[in-house]
C-alpha cells in the first residue's frame, strides 16, 4: 500500500507540474495578445513613409508626404526634414505637437536604432523615425486603425509538452555574424554568439540565434517550419530563450513561438529566417495564422 501511495504521489506531482506549466503558457499567450491590442501595439500601426532628402510635410491633407488619418491632425502640421541621415521636426505655428509629454516646435528626432526613439504626438496619432540600412522612414500609429478595431484575436496550437525541448548551446570561439534578410530585400549582418542543437520528432536539428542588441540577455530565433503557409505565418515565426552562460543548456519552448509583426500590418519591416533556420518538419506548436494581414 505504501508503494502504491508513493506512485500516486508521484503522478499527482507530475499532473500538478503539468497544469502549472500549461497555466504559465496560457498566461504568456494572453499577455502576447494584450500587447498586440494595446494602444501602441502593432495592430495600431497605420502607415510607413520613407523620407526623401529635405523637407517632408506631414498632416491630414492628402498631398502631404506623410498623410495622417482624417480628423486626427491639421491639414499641415509641420515638416520632417531629412539631412545627412538625421531627421528634424519643424512644427507649423499654432499646431500642438508633443514629444515625451512636452510641446515642441523644433526637435531633432532620435530613431528607433537608438533603442529609445522620440515619439511625436499629433492629435490621436503618433510618429517615430525608423532606420533600415540606408533608408530612413517614419512609422505612423493610430489607436483607431482598422487593424486594431477589427482584430478578432489570436489562434494557437494546443499546448504540448513535447514541444518544450532542451537544447545544447554551443558558443562560437569568437564573435561571428550571420546574414539575416528582411521583407524590404535588405540583408543585415547580425551577431550570433553560438548555435543550438536539439532533438525533435526523433530528428537531430540545429538553429542559429542572433542578438538584437549588443547587451541582449536573450537569444532570438527566426525560424520557419513546414506548417508555414498552412497553419502558421508563411514567412516564419519568432522564438526567444534566455542567454546561457557560454556553453550550456537552453529550453526551446515552441509553445511560445509567435508570428512576426508583418502578420498584422503591412507597415512592418520584419526579418526573415536565415536559410539554415528552415526546419524540415512540422512544428505544430505556438501561434497559428488566420490571415490577419
Amino acid at each position: 500500500m505504501a508503494r502504491l501511495a508513493a506512485v500516486f504521489g508521484v503522478l499527482a506531482t507530475l499532473a500538478s507540474a503539468d497544469q502549472t506549466y500549461r497555466a504559465e503558457v496560457e498566461a504568456w499567450r494572453s499577455q502576447r495578445e494584450a500587447d498586440l491590442r494595446a494602444e501602441g501595439g502593432w495592430l495600431s500601426v497605420a502607415g510607413l513613409f520613407w523620407l526623401k532628402e529635405g523637407p517632408n510635410r506631414f498632416g491630414s491633407a492628402k498631398d502631404n508626404a506623410i498623410v495622417l488619418p482624417d480628423g486626427s491632425a491639421p491639414a499641415v502640421a509641420g515638416t520632417l526634414e531629412l539631412r545627412g541621415g538625421k531627421v528634424t521636426a519643424r512644427i507649423e505655428p499654432g499646431v500642438e505637437v508633443t514629444a515625451d509629454g512636452k510641446r515642441v516646435t523644433s526637435l531633432e528626432l532620435r530613431p528607433d536604432t537608438t533603442g529609445a526613439p522620440d515619439v511625436l504626438k499629433v492629435g490621436r496619432s503618433s510618429l517615430h523615425v525608423i532606420v533600415r540600412g540606408d533608408r530612413v522612414g517614419v512609422r505612423l500609429k493610430d489607436p483607431e486603425a482598422p487593424t486594431r478595431r477589427q482584430f478578432t484575436g489570436l489562434r494557437w496550437f494546443p499546448v504540448k509538452d513535447e514541444y518544450r525541448v532542451s537544447a545544447r548551446f554551443v558558443a562560437h570561439p569568437g564573435p561571428i555574424s550571420i546574414a539575416v534578410p528582411n521583407i524590404l530585400g535588405q540583408v543585415t549582418e547580425m551577431p550570433s554568439p553560438g548555435y543550438v542543437t536539439f532533438t525533435l520528432q526523433g530528428r537531430e536539428l540545429r538553429l542559429d540565434p542572433v542578438l538584437e542588441e549588443p547587451d541582449a540577455k536573450e537569444l532570438f530565433f527566426i525560424f520557419r517550419d513546414e506548417t508555414a503557409g498552412h497553419e502558421s505565418y508563411p514567412a516564419g515565426r519568432f522564438l526567444y530563450t534566455a542567454l546561457p552562460p557560454r556553453d550550456g543548456t537552453v529550453v526551446l519552448d515552441f509553445n511560445k513561438a509567435y508570428s512576426p509583426p508583418c502578420a498584422f500590418t503591412a507597415f512592418a519591416t520584419c526579418p526573415l529566417p536565415p536559410k539554415q533556420n528552415r526546419l524540415p518538419l512540422r512544428v505544430e506548436a505556438g501561434e497559428m495564422y488566420a490571415g490577419h494581414h
